[in-house]
């Protein structure tokens, strides 16, 4: 590793901290490198992760290549021969691990950053688990899989069975024979239903919303569309939503068959957790040994707390990948970007931003 200057204040001097070495944070470490930047002198890459492959690593092994929906290759190289019957978290593992390599990224790993606050000299400390950083700009590239969330129902607490989310989802097989209630309408929930069905004595699929399947290819225009919606919500400060939560489920024969066959019918939300089940106020009630909670996940920023990036509608603003209240912050991954294709376009976007932070003059006091 090339040496960096320590300052003062005990932190080692770097022009760009990246956080987070999934599809967004690989993509902003290419993009650096391309502007001339040098890993380990100018930027430094931390990753949370034992291994490359960002939150795909942590896939369930049943999620193969083939079933995997819109993975689009990194910037400069590209995924091919990989097997569909293979593992997603092997296959995407590998290809991540190449890219690092092929590219001389130099990820630091495992390394846990616990904040990000105001530094010395108009530039931010980045205190991590391999001590602290100051920088002249950041890119959070942190994602959501760390953070599921689990919505809180009444009678949560006494229910006997087994209650789990799709970030600690182990398999269909683990489910033989037992009755199973998956909640959530997106990709993941139809998954989840699809797979366990083949073993489960019974499936129940309930989701707050009815589902949207969509008919016909999922156009780039359409893309667009979608993105343009979750763009909206974090120029207003909300908290993004999902890009695949407005593009609705694509209606493939897998769907329709599974819509056939009784496995996708729908149920409204519950309104309280029994000991043994489920219960709606109408008398309804649904017995179950496992609760899945296919309920998505929420952005991990809570490292950046210290700088006061959150408006009252519980987001950051960002206007492109850009932070509004701080130029020195970009997130990527987040929000509009939180696709794979979003996310190697943030990272292009934010490398030209901070570039020409990094080369502005700096004024003299």
């Amino acid at each position: 590793m090339v040496g960096r200057a320590v300052n003062d204040f005990g932190a080692q001097d770097v022009d760009v901290v990246v956080i987070g070495a999934g599809q967004a944070g690989l993509s902003g470490a290419y993009h650096l490198r391309r502007a001339g930047l040098e890993p380990d002198r100018d930027f430094v890459v931390l990753d949370h992760a034992p291994r490359p492959g960002g939150a795909w690593q942590f896939r369930w092994p049943s999620l193969t290549y083939g079933k995997v929906h819109g993975m689009h290759a990194l910037p400069g190289m590209e995924l091919t021969g990989a097997d569909p019957a293979r593992a997603s978290s092997e296959v995407i593992g590998k290809y991540f691990t190449d890219y690092e390599d092929t590219f001389g990224l130099h990820v630091h790993r495992p390394v846990d950053v616990s904040a990000v606050r105001e530094g010395e000299g108009g530039r931010l400390r980045v205190e991590t688990s391999e001590g602290a950083y100051s920088t002249r700009a950041l890119i959070n590239a942190t994602g959501t899989w760390d953070r599921p969330f689990w919505p809180r129902y009444p009678g949560q607490e006494t229910f006997r069975g087994r209650q789990l989310h799709t970030a600690n989802y182990p398999g269909p097989e683990e489910f033989a024979g037992q009755r199973v209630v998956v909640v959530g309408g997106g990709a993941s929930g139809t998954q989840h239903l699809m797979e366990i069905a083949d073993y489960a004595a019974a499936t129940t699929w309930v989701t707050r919303r009815p589902p949207v399947f969509r008919e016909g290819p999922f156009t780039e225009e359409w893309g667009r569309a979608a993105v343009a919606m979750v763009e909206e919500r974090v120029r207003q400060g909300l908290a993004p939503r999902s890009v695949v939560s407005v593009t609705g489920l694509p209606l493939n024969e897998a769907i329709r068959a599974a819509r056939a066959n009784g496995v996708l019918d729908r149920l409204p939300m519950f309104d309280r957790i029994t000991p043994s089940g489920l219960a709606w106020d109408d008398g309804r009630t649904v017995d179950a040994d496992v609760i899945l909670w296919a309920t998505g996940f929420r952005p991990v920023i809570d490292h950046l707390a210290p700088l006061k990036l959150r408006t009252p509608g519980g987001g950051i603003q960002i206007e492109g990948t850009r932070a509004v209240k701080d130029e020195r912050v970009h997130l990527v991954g987040y929000g509009p970007s939180a696709s794979t294709i979003g996310a190697n376009r943030a990272g292009r976007a934010a490398v030209r931003e901070i570039k020409a932070l990094l080369d502005a003059p700096v004024e003299v006091a």
